[in-house]
């Protein structure tokens, strides 16, 4: 996860060329009018959870390592196996610190010859260094939650896809190279936020099929741990807010609106950034970002090594999962 930008800075990227098997129930719920008939999909919190310590025990995936290679090789399989069609999309992007990094987006198509389509993505590299902790700060973190818990999430809704299709097609992505930004404690440019986000800015101007089109995107980031808090992201407020809304009026529907909030947060550098402005799909970003309580923004746990399995918590993953699913199959 990127720092928080200033409003101003959205327009720098004009710029940029670059485990339940059940049938899924459905529930009324109150609304101002009638009561309202949605989707409540099969989800499980405890499989996500599942998901998120396999990729934990790979060790931090840093790009150029072998832990980041056995990972993306796994993620590419976890996918098939849930029969998707699968496209490893791999590049050489130059890091700030000048290193040459091997990337790969992972990209797993489901009901590929859907014309209409939903895009769900997160990144799955882990951050190279500590730069917010007090110690270890030059190893690489665990990253359960920024990182790991948005794919696991993500890996339980293709294993759900699986099971019972939904009538759009799906594309769930693992973004590649978010994290491998400079230190939070190095001085900014106008061009800063370029050096974040590397995979997706790569797929904003290479898309994995040629014309690609979703009706629209979510971004799953650091969406595990026990008290997260889902604010309405700036970013996503300013390219997508009728994503939010069904996003958003979704988890209320389902129950679950003390975790998905209505205050805005500041406008931040994330994936749905690119995804949004260059690749023109509107993206809603689901992020723990807290606002108008201290400490506000990601957490003390953020860019530390307590970024570990013991902030993962089940219920978050399951009412992030469930309220994401719920959309995917009321699209028609």
């Amino acid at each position: 996860m990127m720092k928080v930008i200033k409003n101003t800075l959205l327009c720098l990227c004009a710029a940029v060329v670059i485990t339940s098997c059940g049938d899924n129930s459905t529930k009324k719920v109150k609304t101002a009018g009638e009561p309202l008939t949605i989707v409540a999909p099969d989800f499980s919190g405890d499989s996500a959870y599942s998901f998120i310590s396999a990729q934990v025990d790979f060790g931090p995936r840093v790009p150029n390592t072998p832990e980041h290679d056995k990972c993306g090789e796994w993620l590419a399989s976890e996918l098939e196996r849930f029969g998707a069609d699968v496209i490893t999309q791999t590049m050489r992007v130059r890091a700030f610190d000048g290193k040459l990094l091997e990337l790969k987006n992972i990209i797993g198509q489901f009901n590929p010859k859907a014309r209409s389509r939903v895009m769900l993505y997160a990144h799955w590299d882990t951050r190279p260094f500590a730069d917010k902790d007090s110690t270890r700060q030059y190893e690489p973190i665990d990253g359960a939650n920024d990182g790991a818990s948005g794919v696991g999430i993500l890996l339980e809704i293709a294993r759900q896809l699986n099971l019972k299709p939904a009538e759009v097609g799906v594309d769930i992505i693992f973004f590649d190279g978010e994290d491998y930004g400079p230190p939070f404690s190095a001085p900014s440019t106008e061009n800063s936020y370029l050096e974040w986000c590397l995979g997706s800015q790569y797929w904003a101007a290479e898309p994995h099929v040629y014309g690609y089109r979703a009706r629209f995107g979510i971004l799953l980031d650091m969406v595990g741990a026990k008290d997260a808090i889902f604010n309405k992201e700036g970013t996503s407020m300013h390219f997508a807010p009728h994503v939010v809304r069904k996003v958003w009026d979704r988890a209320n529907n389902l129950g679950y609106g003390s975790r998905f909030q209505d205050n805005e947060t500041p406008t931040t550098v994330d994936d749905n950034l690119f995804v949004s402005k260059i690749a023109g799909i509107p993206s809603a970003n689901i992020v723990d970002y807290k606002v108008n309580v201290l400490p506000m923004g990601y957490g003390t746990f953020h860019h530390t090594h307590a970024d570990n399995m013991d902030i993962i918590d089940v219920q978050t993953l399951q009412e992030v999962g469930e309220t994401v699913l719920s959309v995917v199959y009321s699209e028609q």
